[in-house]
């Protein structure tokens, strides 16, 4: 449930809960459907291809893991992690209580930095208020294309001391997104056999977005059939830009 990461954002995942559904059309190649259908195949309990018949697509089912709730506090070293690599931990079928549970381990082993992601900003915009957001939490959403937009509004209602937009895959152009608020961009093409190729102005669009407004920018890759096959250099050049934790004014303690 945890292991070091091939991810250039991150160094190591860590997933207290596996299993989601398709929501959007940057769910439509979900690279955590392929794997967990793979260790399906092998034999992994933790994965069941059950789906939510409510949703656009099949996905796989979501499922709440206990033995895993606890592992970050057996690291001794200082790490970098991506939560629910495999998950959406703002789901609807992950209950509020274990929401919390999550929240509380990541603020009480604070030599850690935990990385989470949601497409669900709606539902952690109304929680948020009743969570704990130390410096050591930072907060993202998925934004593949412009009709989701509306997620970075979202973000911008939770006190994170690092709010970030992963913008992968990136599916079209984001030339007019906000980032009022925001303190980082991840970009990154689309991988896979079936991967939807991602057009050279819409990164540079967005890399200029950023310039812009200041805000940290990494690209992660071009993608392709494999993640590493189009590289990822932009202009000749790698964008491996990280962000700054904003100082936690009074406006924002207020909220936390």
């Amino acid at each position: 449930m945890a292991g070091k990461s091939a991810i250039e954002w991150t160094e190591a995942t860590w997933n207290p809960t596996t299993g989601c559904d398709r929501i959007t059309s940057g769910c439509d190649n979900c690279y955590a459907l392929t794997l967990a259908k793979r260790l399906k195949a092998m034999g992994n309990a933790k994965y069941q291809l059950d789906g939510d018949p409510r949703t656009s697509g099949p996905g796989f089912g979501v499922q709440i893991h206990e033995d895993a709730l606890e592992l970050p506090r057996r690291w001794t070293a200082p790490k970098l992690v991506f939560v629910n690599s495999m998950s959406d931990l703002l789901h609807a079928r992950v209950p509020d209580d274990f929401i919390r549970r999550v929240f509380d381990v990541m603020t009480e082993t604070p030599g850690h930095t935990y990385q989470l992601l949601t497409k669900r900003p709606k539902r952690l915009a109304r929680l948020a208020a009743s969570l704990p957001w130390p410096e050591n939490i930072w907060m993202g959403v998925s934004i593949e294309d412009a009709t989701q937009s509306w997620r970075a509004d979202e973000l911008r209602e939770v006190p994170a001391a690092v709010r970030f937009i992963s913008a992968e895959p990136l599916l079209g152009p984001l030339d007019g997104l906000n980032l009022d608020g925001i303190d980082w961009v991840i970009a990154g093409g689309e991988s896979g056999p079936n991967y939807r190729a991602v057009a050279p102005v819409w990164v540079e669009g967005l890399c200029a977005v950023c310039v812009a407004a200041g805000v940290a920018f990494f690209f992660k890759q071009w993608g392709g059939r494999t993640p590493k096959a189009g590289g990822r250099l932009l202009d000749g050049k790698t964008f491996d830009e990280m962000p700054v934790a904003r100082p936690r004014c009074s406006a924002l303690a207020a909220q936390s």
